[in-house]
């Protein structure tokens, strides 16, 4: 048996709002919305990941999502131009780690790493 991906889902009470956020900042596409349920998806590839943790790191908040991006200064404009909160960073952490945290509009904790 072979994992083949593995998604998150992000509570809303508007998904298609916090969908259109998330495709605004970070230039997502928007193939499929049910009204209760909304999928982003990028043809970029990765690798599978999935992270166990008691805490985010830096006694920070355990973040819901880690968003991995190519400009984390682009990513950080594009999330304070939407209105978003950024809580924490931006900050190179002592692991060598570049990151931020924001709460998204549904209050959902982000981690975007610079990867």
């Amino acid at each position: 048996m072979g994992v083949t991906r593995i998604v998150a889902n992000l509570s809303a009470p508007d998904p298609i709002a916090l969908a259109k956020f998330y495709q605004e900042v970070f230039e997502l596409d928007l193939p499929l919305d049910k009204g209760w349920i909304s999928f982003l998806a990028s043809d970029a590839t990765q690798k599978i990941e999935l992270h166990t943790a008691s805490q985010g790191g830096s006694g920070t908040d355990l973040p819901v999502i880690s968003i991995g991006v190519d400009d984390l200064h682009a990513s950080e404009a594009a999330v304070r131009a939407a209105g978003a909160e950024v809580v924490y960073g931006p900050v190179k952490e002592e692991w060598g780690l570049r990151r931020f945290y924001f709460r998204d509009p549904a209050g959902n904790l982000i981690n975007v790493v610079d990867s």
